[in-house]
């Protein structure tokens, strides 16, 4: 008995020093940064701004990696399966909590299947529409689908997405109808708005601002709970007659389960450091993104709390999983 306590003590003392030397000479080769969207999104940019400083504070490449489809579904299940060995990053956000509810078999499980290092940004989701269609406000647009009931539609970044869930929770809330035209992304979804293929969508305030600024496309609505300060005359939804709907997206680095704390720590320290240039913010808040960092507790708690956030959306608009 004694001896197999001691040669376990032993063990124990090996795999404490090995993790310590693997975190002490962590990294020592390229990272791979999975973005679960495609290239050119409003993610893809945030974690290309973010990489670029983590290069140099860590002193290794950090390699951006998209792996789009099924909603954010596929980067997550790879990196959920990767070697928690430090050197294989996600970038997690809303829609990863929203499958958890969302599709009976995602794939993985947002908290259980990673360690999350903290928050980098929030955007706004706006309510646009094209600047011809000759639609000015949400009264307007629901209007128009009740006049019209099933010949309006709209486009998301995917079914599931957290853009699909809160315009079928408006739908709901307002008594239209319209079509659900799903698409790959932010960017596609936003273009299928300004090409006259569908309505209206639900985009990333990042997405939407610069077709705003270029008079293609009209914001008729904020979805969270306050004004976006770039679009001062633009209303919150509630403002608007939208009432039980508080949509703000959030993005931010996560690990795969099993990655040593020194090494999780030596990534944390990494980001937050990058997080607080000054170079770092002002190119995240130009492209539209409100720089939060957090510890890795409260990110976890955002994670949380947007799965229990669609639960009562589905239950709202009366969406069953898939």
């Amino acid at each position: 008995m004694q001896r197999r306590l001691f040669a376990a003590l032993l063990a124990g003392a090996a795999l404490g020093l090995s993790t310590g030397a693997q975190a002490q000479d962590y990294p020592n080769r390229p990272i791979k940064w999975i973005v679960p969207y495609l290239a050119g999104t409003a993610p893809d940019t945030t974690v290309r701004i973010v990489a670029d400083a983590m290069d140099d504070i860590l002193k290794q490449p950090v390699v951006v990696e998209n792996k789009g489809g099924a909603a954010g579904n596929l980067g997550a299940q790879i990196a959920a399966k990767a070697q928690p060995d430090g050197y294989t990053w996600v970038y997690s956000a809303a829609p990863m909590s929203t499958s958890m509810r969302m599709y009976r078999k995602p794939g993985f499980d947002v908290m259980k299947d990673f360690v999350h290092v903290g928050r980098i940004a929030q955007s706004d989701v706006l309510l646009v529409v094209n600047s011809e269609s000759g639609i000015t406000s949400v009264r307007e647009l629901v209007e128009r689908g009740r006049k019209n009931p099933g010949k309006l539609a709209f486009a998301s970044g995917g079914v599931g997405s957290p853009a699909h869930m809160g315009a079928e929770l408006m739908l709901n809330a307002s008594g239209m109808e319209a079509l659900h035209v799903p698409y790959k992304g932010a960017s596609e979804s936003a273009n299928a708005v300004m090409g006259k293929q569908v309505d209206f969508a639900l985009t990333i305030f990042s997405v939407s601002l610069p077709h705003i600024q270029a008079g293609k496309m009209n914001a008729l609505a904020v979805m969270g709970p306050r004004r976006n300060p770039r679009l001062p005359n633009v209303p919150t939804a509630a403002e608007a007659g939208l009432t039980g709907i508080n949509l703000v997206s959030f993005g931010g680095l996560s690990v795969p389960a099993g990655t040593p704390a020194p090494i999780v720590k030596r990534i944390s320290d990494a980001l937050n450091k990058a997080l607080a240039d000054p170079q770092v913010r002002a190119k995240l808040e130009a492209n539209g993104s409100i720089v939060a960092p957090s510890t890795a507790q409260e990110y976890a708690q955002n994670l949380q709390a947007e799965i229990a956030n669609t639960e009562a959306m589905m239950k709202a608009a009366k969406i069953e999983a898939q």
